[in-house]
């Protein structure tokens, strides 16, 4: 392949290669290693390998994109959008050729090694206050003599059977009353909703007779990578059926910045990206509705939590002021809309949206639920409260002050930009331990729970194959280097000769480890590199630098406990989490998973109305901290940068874990590990 052949990035994997000009898109993935389903060996009848070419500006790849970038559609397309149909946009992978230099989403369900959104919904117990409520009445049929409307007579049943004085009615339930009230021989049930316990109830949706169907909504945590929904019955809280599925705006950036630079770069794109996410939306109501066997029409309401650029992006409101200081919200209020507002068309046009506050211009309304779902304000010692995603939310608090920022991580901890990375899958190594004697490693990978020295491993694992190393671990993978001294506090792996162990094999300048060598059977060889180590110090230095930014807001120099929050706390040991240096120094017992915390504290908004009038009253009160502007952030992610931390220390790791004294250079010749200062050519002073 020539340098000036194509170059294809495909997204979600973030694996990239060039190919010459009339290659099949197909053909490009399946050399790649790029999880692309096909069936019918790209004869163009499976549909399998459905594919979502991106074009314009695209600097995190450094691709730009040009209509052309693929061939036209051809016959093969056509008849098969017109018998069975295409989504906008999408395209056959074994029908569409490279042209140019382009970008290529995968969507989901064209992958065969589907990922699995870890954000189940955690166990709690919340008091039903719900927003939304059912009624029955029995309605005055209509009288000559007393002209009056049947909605004006549903409101005088209201009154007089609930002592409810007054409703309005949304329009799409107005069009529609007549015929219900006739089919329930004026028998009807209603649903009220109040947007605050003082405010004025609307009919939202309404059921001829007595309806017992039920009465659900959606807590939705819209995260920059993953959206996971948790279908939620409104009279018991109990959640019937969650689900998750890839946030499509990766293949216009995996971080949050890279999609502020898609908007500004290219015209049309911030709407590009909005209905991007709000069709992912309706297609994740319509697959949570089928798993729970009801129909979309009675999901009522949805509670939002995201950070503040999904959260404009979701509103169709341009991000380009949040790239940029001081990175102003268009609003920082809590909304109030309709399923028809947000063209969600999945869910009935009046259903009701609710969308948490933002905190500040880099903290949103995700951090606000963790806020609700975690209590920092009511705390008694104080609490770091972790919630690592590609974009992180931290807080820090107790019953005096509670302090809050967001802190770039980016996708490493998702897997992403790892060179064997991959998102949660079956197949994808998701722990691992090394033995500090022999060197050698043992793993767990998704969807088997045995650890490959185990008995039955291998056989549990003959289906799916080990694919590849998710975000937990990679994480846990460089812990595991650091304590077994195949890696040093600077982040570098040792040579073979300075570990003792065949493992460390040479890559160009440096060194990597192998875990898996899978390619005797045609699997993929899985290896931690010298960059992947360098995208997990970068992730770790980011979070670790903005909870020492609010440790000093708050003048501290220690906390008394943790909370991890999101899949990575429910996911990552504790002791991992601290060898590397992500959280800072306290006794491991006080580490401990809130689940999804952010998820969580959208369900307590959605069954709880008291609570979610109260997070908007303790949003007003929390400080906020501006690490993109705080001088000392930098200093904090130098010295984060060293496994643990290359100035603070860790006393009470190391009263459980004692790190081995090891130094390698980078040329890993074999010597002591020191540098050695080379004389420049004509300079005698040095």
């Amino acid at each position: 392949m020539s340098v000036k052949d194509p170059l294809v990035v495909f997204t979600p994997s973030g694996k990239r290669g060039r190919f010459p000009a009339g290659t099949p898109v197909l053909t490009a993935a399946r050399q790649l290693g790029v999880d692309l389903d096909s069936v019918c060996g790209g004869r163009g009848i499976c549909s399998k390998c459905q594919i979502t070419p991106s074009y314009g500006e695209f600097p995190k790849h450094g691709v730009t994109a040009l209509e052309g970038a693929l061939s036209d559609w051809n016959a093969v397309e056509a008849r098969y959008d017109e018998k069975r149909g295409l989504k906008p946009g999408r395209r056959l992978g074994c029908q569409a050729q490279i042209r140019g230099d382009v970008v290529i989403d995968v969507p989901p369900e064209s992958q065969v090694h589907r990922q699995v959104v870890r954000k189940a919904a955690s166990a709690r117990v919340i008091e039903m206050d719900p927003a939304t409520r059912l009624y029955y009445i029995e309605v005055d049929e209509p009288d000559m003599h007393e002209p009056t409307g049947d909605l004006e007579r549903i409101a005088r049943a209201l009154k007089a059977q609930w002592d409810i004085a007054d409703v309005t009615c949304a329009f799409p339930v107005l069009t529609g009353l007549q015929p219900i009230l006739r089919k329930g021989q004026w028998k009807i049930t209603v649903a009220l909703h109040k947007t605050a316990h003082d405010a004025t109830p609307q009919i939202i949706a309404a059921w001829p007779g007595l309806h017992e169907g039920g009465l659900y909504g959606l807590a939705i945590d819209l995260g920059s990578t993953t959206i996971a929904a948790h279908l939620t019955n409104l009279d018991t809280g109990e959640v019937v059926a969650s689900s998750g599925i890839m946030n499509p705006q990766i293949r216009f950036g995996e971080d949050l910045m890279s999609r502020v630079s898609y908007a500004m770069m290219n015209p049309g794109g911030d709407a590009e990206m909005t209905r991007a996410v709000r069709e992912a939306i309706n297609t994740l109501t319509v697959e949570i509705a089928t798993e729970a066997q009801i129909t979309t029409d009675l999901i009522l309401e949805t509670v939002f939590v995201c950070n503040p650029v999904m959260h404009h992006l979701l509103l169709g409101i341009d991000p380009v002021e949040l790239g940029q200081a001081p990175f102003a919200l268009a609003t920082s209020e809590a909304m109030n809309l309709t399923a028809r507002d947000l063209h969600l068309n999945a869910l009935p046009a009046s259903a009701q949206i609710h969308i948490l506050p933002c905190i500040a211009g880099h903290v949103g309304a995700d951090a606000a639920a963790v806020a609700l779902s975690e209590e920092p304000g009511k705390s008694e010692d104080l609490v770091l409260i972790v919630d690592v995603g590609t974009n992180a939310e931290i807080l820090l608090g107790n019953t005096t002050r509670v302090l809050a920022c967001s802190s770039p991580t980016g996708p490493a901890f998702e897997g992403a930009q790892i060179s064997s990375g991959q998102r949660a899958a079956p197949g994808a190594i998701e722990a691992i331990r090394i033995d500090p004697g022999t060197k050698e490693p043992r793993f767990k990978v998704i969807g088997c729970d045995l650890w490959s020295d185990e008995d039955g491993f291998w056989d549990q694992t003959a289906s799916t194959g080990i694919t590849g190393i998710c975000g937990s671990g990679i994480i846990e993978a460089v812990a595991e280097l650091r304590m077994a001294g195949l890696m040093d506090p600077s982040g570098l792996i040792g040579s073979a000769a300075q570990t003792g162990t065949e493992r460390c094999i040479p890559e160009g300048r440096t060194h990597a480890y192998l875990i898996h060598d899978g390619t005797a059977d045609g699997g993929p060889r899985i290896t931690v590199t010298q960059g992947d180590i360098r995208a997990i110090q970068l992730a770790k230095s980011a979070l670790y630098a903005g909870a020492r930014l609010l440790m000093d807001e708050m003048n501290v120099d220690t906390v008394d406990r943790v909370v991890l929050a999101g899949a990575f706390g429910a996911h990552i040991s504790a002791k991992h989490a601290m060898v590397l240096g992500m959280i800072p120094d306290v006794p491991l017992e006080k580490v401990t998973s809130a689940g999804n915390a952010a998820g969580t504290g959208a369900r307590i908004a959605l069954c709880n109305l008291t609570a979610r009038e109260g997070i908007t009253r303790t949003v007003r009160e929390i400080t906020k901290v501006e690490t993109a502007i705080e001088p000392k952030f930098q200093e904090h992610f130098v010295n984060a940068n060293a496994i643990p931390h290359a100035t603070d220390p860790f006393p009470e790791l190391g009263k459980v874990v004692t790190l081995p004294v090891v130094g390698f250079n980078a040329q890993g010749d074999g010597s002591d590990g020191r540098r050695v200062r080379r004389r420049r050519r004509g300079n005698s002073h040095v």
